[in-house]
Parts: structure tokens; sequence; C-alpha cells
């Protein structure tokens, strides 16, 4: 903590725009770094924002953080803020133009050519003396910096602006959004001193920025977590990019690793790749925090060979990663038996197998990896669903068995299931917590329920019911708002602990469920008989006459026997 004060609080500073881009400083975009992205909603609250302080003449605007890292004493490239800064220097390109516009009309010709030049100067940059081409104080990404260096910088219209990349699109876009703001107000349009005091006193002077110098990419790193915690939006997939990218010393081999990425970026997904980095080092790594994965990484990390292997590395297990998420994957078309458990892998919401996952699925034939499959969804439903145990126990012990799959000391599901015997619940442990269990019928949880329900219904009915396609509902034996006859058989002072409670939750045809109601049970009892769901069936055989406490007790029990035979792998005792 002692070193990132000194790396980041010392050279925070609060500043106006002039001062950001001023004193001759430069600003570079890392060459791949996300492409220009902002819309018409933020081009209107800047410009929202810049009337605001108009208006009022005492009052600031902040704009956020910009965090920059420094190249050289007036050289900065930029860590975040560059939509924010690219955003500023549009709008001044599009009052400059507006200022050449009266001076081609004939308004004020040599004070607004001098207002538009001495604007220039300060915002976008000069003009070479020689070729008369005017540089820019910033360099935008590869995608924009080309169009808007010889486009936007030169005020020179595309030929086609249909035509250009999404990026140089909204670019473009936004310099016409703000040109034609400017022209149709009235007191800008005639007036190149009041085009000029918007830009020069206003803008560059009341709007404010948190700018944040770093010195390297692990103080940048640093800055994102304390700021991303914040809810600022920075990107570590952003920083992770612009870190390996950095590593690679040749123009030809950057184009060849940007098109990797951007394939591997499609498979992975751009939100998830930090997630799926992490996982991958989990396969190397027995424990990895989020915020431990920059400076990993940079450790791991030195050279270009270092970063074309990792980059390979991560290609390999890309669409797996895709995969084991997604039930619908291609991958599955010729491995069906898997679709239903990484289904239910996906219900249950857990990830901390993805190391294990990777391991089995280079390592082991399908069969083997299906039992794998099948080992990882009872020690899930075991230990996080039912058991409700600390999850911080499972990440190691998913590393160690990948770490023995990889290493060829596990050579069968059987011996996985060794390595993870500490996490899977014996079945006196898992009948123990079954039988108190109760979940919720709302939301999220209800699809959790109907899982439960279908897979004991397919046990004990003979036929598979399928939790996802089977028209069946969820019946509270005892309703969930019962009427003063159940007094009669059940205490209400334990209604609101029991009516959630697996023991009183049934399947049940959706026209039964809405004739019965909230009705007594004796007079659900026909309805439950004439059933297909042998749960109901069940019921009414063993409870023909009153649903009590002491027979709700007696049926989750009986229903905790059955769920450790449907949730078992055998070779895990």
């Amino acid at each position: 903590m002692d070193f990132m004060a000194k790396a980041i609080l010392l050279d925070t500073k609060t500043v106006n725009l002039l001062e950001l881009i001023g004193n001759g400083k430069t600003f570079e975009v890392p060459p791949f770094q996300r492409d220009y992205s902002w819309t018409q909603e933020n081009w209107e609250d800047l410009w929202t924002d810049a009337v605001a302080l108009r208006a009022n003449p005492d009052d600031r605007h902040y704009m956020g953080a910009v965090v920059v890292l420094n190249k050289s004493d007036r050289h900065f490239r930029i860590i975040d803020g560059q939509q924010r800064i690219a955003t500023l220097s549009i709008f001044a390109l599009a009052v400059i133009a507006q200022l050449n516009k009266l001076a081609d009309s004939g308004v004020e010709p040599e004070n607004n050519r001098e207002r538009a030049a001495s604007l220039r100067n300060s915002f976008i940059g000069q003009k070479d003396p020689v070729s008369l081409f005017e540089s820019s104080k910033l360099t935008l990404n590869v995608t924009d910096r080309a169009f808007y260096q010889d486009n936007l910088v030169q005020l020179r219209a595309p030929l086609n602006p249909k035509r250009l990349p999404k990026s140089n699109r909204l670019l473009w876009e936004c310099f016409l959004y703000f040109v034609k703001l400017l022209e149709s107000d009235r007191s800008l349009a005639l007036s190149g001193e009041e085009l000029a005091r918007l830009l020069n006193e206003v803008v560059a002077r009341r709007l404010l920025f948190i700018q944040i110098a770093v010195d390297d990419e692990m103080n940048a790193y640093t800055v994102f977590e304390t700021l991303n915690a914040r809810g600022l939006g920075l990107s570590p997939t952003d920083l992770l990019k612009n870190y390996l990218f950095s590593r690679i010393q040749f123009e030809g081999d950057l184009a060849v690793m940007e098109r990797r990425w951007q394939q591997l970026i499609a498979t992975v997904r751009q939100e998830r790749f930090s997630e799926f980095l992490r996982y991958h080092l989990l396969c190397e790594y027995r424990v990895i925090r989020q915020p431990q994965l920059f400076k990993l990484l940079r450790e791991k990390v030195k050279t270009d060979k270092e970063a074309l292997a990792l980059m390979t590395a991560l290609e390999s297990r890309g669409e797996a990663f895709s995969a084991f998420f997604d039930p619908n994957h291609d991958y599955w078309a010729e491995r069906p038996a898997c679709k239903p458990l990484i289904r239910e892998l996906g219900l249950f919401g857990v990830k901390q197998m993805t190391p294990l996952l990777f391991a089995a699925w280079e390592i082991f034939e399908p069969p083997a990896f299906e039992q794998v499959l099948k080992l990882i969804v009872a020690v899930s439903f075991r230990f996080n669903i039912i058991g409700a145990r600390n999850t911080n126990e499972l990440e190691p012990l998913y590393h160690d068995a990948a770490r023995s799959v990889l290493a060829g000391s596990a050579k069968r599901p059987a011996d996985v299931a060794a390595v993870l015997r500490p996490v899977y619940l014996s079945d006196d442990e898992f009948q123990s917590d079954f039988r108190h269990i109760a979940f919720r019928t709302q939301g999220a949880r209800r699809r959790l329920v109907r899982y439960i329900l279908c897979k004991l219904e397919t046990r004990v009915g003979g036929r598979t019911v399928d939790w996802e396609s089977d028209a069946g509902t969820i019946e509270h034996i005892l309703p969930e708002n019962p009427s003063a006859e159940w007094e009669d058989s059940f205490p209400a002072e334990f209604w609101d602990s029991c009516v959630y409670r697996l023991g009183n939750l049934t399947l049940l045809e959706a026209n039964r469920n809405r004739e019965i109601g909230n009705n007594a049970y004796f007079e659900k009892t026909n309805a439950y008989s004439d059933s297909g769901y042998m749960l109901s069936k069940a019921l009414v055989e063993r409870n023909p006459d009153a649903w009590t406490l002491a027979r709700l007790e007696w049926r989750q029990e009986w229903m905790a026997k059955q769920a450790a035979q449907v949730w078992r792998f055998d070779g895990a005792d």
C-alpha cells in the first residue's frame, strides 16, 4: 500500500483540458486498444454539459479519471480515457471547421482564421512548415489513427462514409453531430468570438479531470483495480491485451497477433477473457486471485516468444472454454451424453471446475471425459447446492485434479475422484443437509427446484422427465397461502418454515394444479392420485388422509435417500 501511494497518489491531480493536453504534450492510444465506440448518447451528454457551463460561468464539471502511462515528460500513453479525449478533440475540430467556414464566407476572415490557427495549435497539433501537413497531439489505435489523422485533423471528408469501418464512421458522425449543433445555435453560428470562447474558455478550462499518471504497466493495472471497484468501467481485457502486444517487437508479428486475438475474443467473448485467462493459468498455478492476474502475466511473459506461446496455448483452449458453458455448442453434437451434464453445471452456476475440464478434455478419451463431467455434477450438487459449503476449498482441489491429469498420475476418472474426495460429501453428510433444505420457488431458484423434482421423478417413476422441457408444474402441498382449515392438520406456526421445504413440493400437471388451488389436502388427493407423476401418486399412497409436519419430515428424508442415489459418483466413495 505504501508503494501504491507513491505511485498513484503523488501523481494524481485535478486538471482542466487545457492543462491536460497543453505545454507540448502528446498522447497515444496503445496500438491495439479498443476502437472508438462512443455514440450520440455520449456526445449529447458532452454537449449538454458544455451548454450548461456556458450558461453558468461559475460552474465546473468533472469528467472523471484519466489514467496515463508516462513514456517521457511530454509523451503519454492513454490507459483509460481515450473515448473522452478523442471526443473532445473532435469537438475542437468542429469549432475550428466552423471558424474556417465563417472566414470563407467573409465574416471577420482575418480574425477567424487567426482564431482557428490558435485553437488548432492548442488543441489539435501543429502544421509542418515544409509539408504544411498537420501533425496531431493525439494518436489513436491501429484501426482509427489513419482516419483521424488523414481526414479529421485535415478537415477532409471521407469519399464514402458508409464504407468506413464502424469506429471510423462513429468518429466522422461525431464530427458532423457537433458541426450541426454549432450551426444550429445562432449565437455561435454567426460569431467567431463566441465559438472560440466556447472551446477555449468553457470546454477547455471548466471541464475537469482527475489525472492519474503512472510509470509502468503494473501500476496501471493497480489503478485499474482501484478505479474499477468504484464502478468507473475500465477494461481488464484491454490492459492485459496491451501488455501482451507490448512484448511483440516486429510490425508483422503485431498484425498476426491482432488477427489471432480477434479470433480468440470472438470465441471466448471480450467480457470473459480475463476469467478465461485465469482458469487457463490455474492449470499451472494452485491459487490466483483476480488482482494478481496482471502481475503473474508480467512475470510469465517477458519476450515476444513468450507472448506468442501464450497466445497459442490460449487458442488451443478457447473453443473448449466456450463449449463448457454452452450446452448448444457444436462440440456436444458428437458427444450428446455430455450435453445434459453441461446444462446442469450451467444451472448450478459453478465455474471452479474449469481447469479440470481443460485437462480432462485434452487427455481423456470421450467416455472418460463424460465420467469426469458426471463426477463434477455430483460434487457440485452435493457440495455447492445442497451442502452450501465454503467454495474457497474448490479451486485448489480442482487445480490439483487438473495437474494430476496433465501430469499423467490420474489416468482414470476414479483417480480424479480420489483427488476430489475432500469436497465430495458422503451420503450421510449429503442426506443430513438434504433433509432440511428449502428453496423459494420464485425467480432463478424455481428452475433449480424443477430440476431436482424432475431428477427425482426420473428415478422413482422409471421414465426420463426433462427439467427444461417437461410441462409439469411445481405444486406446494401445504399451499403458499393456506386457508384456515389447514390448521386442523398442520400447525400454523410452521407454515412459513415449511411451505418451501422440498418435502412439501411435488410435480403436477398444470390443469390439475389450477383446479386444486389452495384447497385443503383431502380436496387435492384425487388430483394427486390421477397424476402421471409418481412423486404425486406415491404421496397419496403414503398419506391418504392428511398432510402433517411429521409426514413432510418423513417424505423429505425419503427424498434425501433417493437423491443420494441420483447425484452420486460410485468411484468417489
